[in-house]
Order: structure tokens, then C-alpha cells, then sequence
């Protein structure tokens, strides 16, 4: 059923993080309901908002590391394309900072 994708472990782990995150938000949208707030982001958001925007930014930070990893052997003068780990770590970091400042 999966054959088409390439299931390596940062790409599970990557999606495992977005399972876990949406079931942690929907337990603490239960628990404590939203307030909306504007933060660097040019709109007002809840938290629901700023993890969509989130999870964009962060999809697509990973994906441009996959897509550049290949030229920054060139770049950086590399042995070998970095690890794919880097590109989650950055990607979930940018998430965190969208969700805690926008």
C-alpha cells in the first residue's frame, strides 16, 4: 500500500510528530479553548491557525532541504549530502517558533 513512498525513519518520525501534534492540540483545545492573538504573523490567529501555517512552513522547509541537500556538497565543500535529519530538526524548529511567536 505504501510502496510508492520512500518510508525511511526521518520521514516516519516526521509524520509521527504530526499525529502526535494534532492530538495533543485537539486535547488542549478541550481542555483550554482558544483566545486569538496576534503575534509576528500579519494577522490574528489561534492556535489551530499558527499550527496549519506551522505545518506548511515546516513542510516546506523540508522539502527545500531535500531539494538543495544534493548542490550543498558543492556548496560546502561536503563528503557526502547531509543528513535528512538536519532538515527535520530546522523544520521542527521553525514550527515551534510559529506556534510560541506568531
Amino acid at each position: 500500500m505504501f510502496e510508492w513512498m520512500a518510508w525511511t525513519l526521518p520521514v516516519a518520525v516526521f509524520f509521527s510528530c504530526i499525529v502526535l501534534m494534532l492530538a495533543g492540540m485537539t486535547l488542549w483545545e478541550i481542555k483550554r479553548p482558544t483566545v486569538e492573538r496576534k503575534g509576528f504573523l500579519p494577522l490574528i490567529t489561534t492556535r489551530g491557525d499558527r499550527l496549519f501555517i506551522g505545518l506548511l512552513c515546516a513542510a516546506y522547509l523540508n522539502l527545500a532541504f531535500v531539494a538543495v541537500s544534493e548542490k550543498m556538497i558543492g556548496w560546502f565543500s561536503l563528503g557526502q549530502e547531509p543528513s535528512i535529519w538536519y532538515g527535520l530538526v530546522a523544520s521542527m524548529l521553525l514550527l515551534g517558533l510559529v506556534m510560541a511567536k506568531g
